[in-house]
Order: C-alpha cells, then sequence, then structure tokens
C-alpha cells in the first residue's frame, strides 16, 4: 500500500474545480458554510464536504462560531506546490531564452521583388 504524502493531499484538493473556487472566495474573508453554500448551486452537504477536503489538506481553518462554522482560507500548504512548479517555470524560461537567441542569430531570410 502507498503512503500519502500531504503533498498529495493537496494537490488532491486543488483538481476539483468547485474547491479551487471555494478557496478563491475565502481569499477575500472567512465565511461560513451556509454563505458558501448559498453562492453555489449544490447542496450544504455537498460544500461541508468539499470543505472537510480542503480541511484535510490542511488548505483551510475551521472555527466554531456559536453553532456556525466559519472557514479561512490557509495558503501555507500552497508552498510546496509553488516550489514544484518553479522548477516547470525556470524550464520554460530557458526554454523561451533559447527560442529567443535561436531567433535573433537566426533571421529569416528576406525575399527579394
Amino acid at each position: 500500500m502507498s503512503e500519502t504524502t500531504d503533498e498529495t493531499h493537496v494537490f488532491r484538493a486543488l483538481a476539483d474545480p468547485t474547491r479551487r473556487r471555494i478557496m478563491d472566495r475565502l481569499r477575500e474573508a472567512p465565511l461560513s458554510v451556509g454563505v458558501l453554500a448559498v453562492e453555489f448551486p449544490m447542496s450544504r452537504p455537498a460544500i461541508s464536504k468539499h470543505l472537510r477536503l480542503l480541511r484535510e489538506a490542511r488548505l483551510v481553518r475551521e472555527r466554531r462560531e456559536g453553532r456556525r462554522r466559519v472557514y479561512a482560507l490557509d495558503p501555507r500548504p500552497l508552498v510546496a506546490v509553488d516550489a514544484w512548479l518553479d522548477r516547470y517555470r525556470r524550464d520554460l524560461r530557458r526554454s523561451l531564452e533559447r527560442l529567443k537567441r535561436h531567433v535573433e542569430e537566426n533571421p529569416e531570410p528576406r525575399e527579394e521583388p
């Protein structure tokens, strides 16, 4: 059986577009499940399930305010995602620099009239 890492939980959580939209909303301010449920075309239990997966990936924090549960974004796990993506950014930047050098060193010949 394979071991699941924290990074794997983060990537799985980010794979779903609804969870990414929930995170986008939580960037603006902490929100309750009820407020989020009104903003998304799905049931409150479905929103709760998405929030549970985000909480398990440590991408959101939950606090209780009376009977309400309020969720806030915790971007710290995204540091690992950014580090992983940074390798690809560097590779892309190097490829673009090579392409630029190639184009500058090998201009297309102009057709004579």
